[in-house]
């Protein structure tokens, strides 16, 4: 039975391992802060990262509750209005804290999104930080210009969804998708891309050569959610001037690139991360989003687990699960 005092949580208790379900305190918000109740808290690569133990923030302390982002209705708070539905982030394995997978998170009213009421919670936890970070990789960080030729690495993943997306909506002249699966690459071209490379396989030239042939004149843009060989192909592929921004490192920690071919060409090699961003330029950009989502432009492919399950789905994100796994309390 549930006191008023617990609240059903997931619950990392040792790095590496899954969450296990269990009772845990209802977190008490202190002064700017907001009490709210979940609806939907996605699993996340940055999740997954955080709780191993190895990221780059440190090993988080234990135990915590896991979530870097959620969804969710304001129960109490000071600025914000009760019953509010609203999209938040949080620190959780980056800093000391809890996160949204559990009934209650307690989060900053700063960093509250309100959201559409014709965006379903579940879309809009998917959508969430992987949305705004193709968005802003797109057009902060990659300067997309209309009619540009654009790749999308990794497109199978929930960056990459959204990425192949909103090129299309920023106005790219021709987006080309690459995906090790055939799933991934199906989706993408459902999604509005005009070719899709296959990245099977751990053939640097080979890949190239498939990307090459993709391409319709200069690539000028790559937005990159995987590094290691995809990304060593797909810069021998940029034309003068062209930009590859990286996102994250999926299918390897290193690359090569020929100096050679970077010189000569003019290329930009560029790291992107979400922490880079300031709370008002990702409400803004996922603000943007959802008003593609809500006209039916913008999509992730997701699947609603139970709380209870959270170990389950954990295991299953981590391993791939070929859609964005979204946990309901």
């Amino acid at each position: 039975m549930v006191s008023a005092e617990e609240m059903p949580a997931a619950v990392i208790h040792t790095h590496g391992a899954p969450p296990e379900h269990r009772l845990w305190p209802v977190p008490r918000r202190g002064p700017g802060q907001a009490l709210v109740r979940v609806t939907a808290a996605p699993i996340s690569p940055l999740d997954l990262l955080c709780a191993s133990g190895t990221s780059y923030f440190g090993p988080p302390a234990l135990p915590y509750i896991p979530g870097t982002q959620g969804v969710g209705t304001v129960e109490a708070a000071s600025t914000l209005t009760p019953g509010q539905r609203v999209w938040f982030p949080c620190v959780a394995g980056m800093q000391p804290g809890d996160g949204s997978m559990a009934r209650f998170s307690v989060i900053e009213e700063a960093s509250a999104l309100a959201l559409p009421d014709n965006v379903a919670d579940e879309l809009v936890a998917a959508l969430g930080l992987s949305a705004i970070a193709a968005w802003m990789a797109l057009t902060w960080r990659g300067q997309l210009r209309p009619g540009e030729q654009v790749l999308v690495l990794g497109a199978g993943g929930a960056v990459g969804q959204v990425a192949v997306q909103a090129a299309r909506l920023l106005g790219a002249g021709r987006v080309i998708a690459a995906s090790r699966t055939e799933v991934g690459r199906a989706r993408a071209l459902a999604h509005g891309a005009d070719a899709a490379v296959d990245l099977s396989g751990d053939n640097v030239d080979e890949f190239s050569r498939r990307i090459a042939a993709a391409c319709d004149g200069p690539l000028h843009l790559v937005i990159d959610p995987v590094w290691g060989h995809p990304a060593e192909a797909a810069a021998r592929c940029l034309g003068t001037a062209g930009r590859l921004v990286n996102i994250g490192d999926a299918a390897g920690s290193g690359a090569h690139f020929a100096s050679a071919t970077v010189r000569s060409r003019v290329q930009a090699i560029l790291g992107y991360t979400n922490n880079a961003l300031t709370q008002q330029q990702k409400a803004q950009a996922l603000s943007e989003i959802l008003q593609h989502a809500a006209a039916g432009h913008c999509t992730v492919a997701h699947e609603v687990v139970p709380l209870a399950r959270a170990g389950e789905a954990w295991t299953r994100q981590a391993a791939g699960a070929g859609r964005k796994l979204i946990l309901v309390p």
